[in-house]
């Protein structure tokens, strides 16, 4: 037993001391490197700076789930947002989430849109969704999310807008459609 206990001791003993050294490194590495740390910090601030000063500004967004998911054509999701600055331009997406089992590599839908002080306009869109090969959206497991683009930039009049989303499928309900929403981007 005496064997044993010495052993262990020695372990006990090497454990100790490897952690001493461990911490003297760390100790060793954190004094010397204060002022890389302040450099590495100071250069993480400008590239964050840098980055977000040339991204696009997210206005508005809203998702709406489709009930059962199976979107029929008389379901017409809306939205409302207001417009408070003239002076930049601004871009519309639809977001659509399915998941694998659509059966279409494409959508047909109304954009209704309602300006400030103005009437109901319609315009329809043939949006791909896949090639034959692949989803064009980004996907996790069986669930896929398109942000379409549905118009350039553009100045927008102050106030507030309506818009309504009306899936023109020839099958009805549409199935495997989870959500459909609209997002409004500021481009600057």
């Amino acid at each position: 037993m005496p064997g044993i206990r010495n052993a262990s001791h020695v372990l006990f003993l090497k454990l100790i001391s490897s952690t001493r050294v461990v911490f003297l490194l760390f100790r060793t590495i954190y004094l010397c490197s204060m002022k890389m740390l302040r450099k590495a910090l100071l250069v993480f601030i400008v590239a964050v700076l840098y980055f977000s000063s040339c991204t696009t500004i997210d206005l508005y967004e809203k998702d709406v789930t489709i009930p059962g998911f199976k979107w029929k054509n008389s379901f017409k999701p809306e939205f409302t947002f207001q417009i408070t600055d003239t002076t930049v331009p601004y871009q519309l997406f639809l977001v659509l989430r399915h998941n694998d089992r659509y059966n279409y590599n494409n959508i047909w839908i109304n954009l209704y849109s309602q300006p400030p002080g103005d009437t109901m306009h319609k315009a329809f869109f043939e949006l791909q969704l896949a090639t034959n090969e692949k989803w064009l959206g980004t996907g996790m497991d069986d669930i896929y999310e398109h942000r379409i683009r549905l118009t350039d930039p553009q100045y927008l009049r102050k106030g507030q807008y309506h818009f309504k989303i009306e899936q023109i499928m020839r099958e009805d309900p549409l199935e495997n459609v989870m959500d459909v929403g609209l997002r409004v981007e500021k481009k600057q």
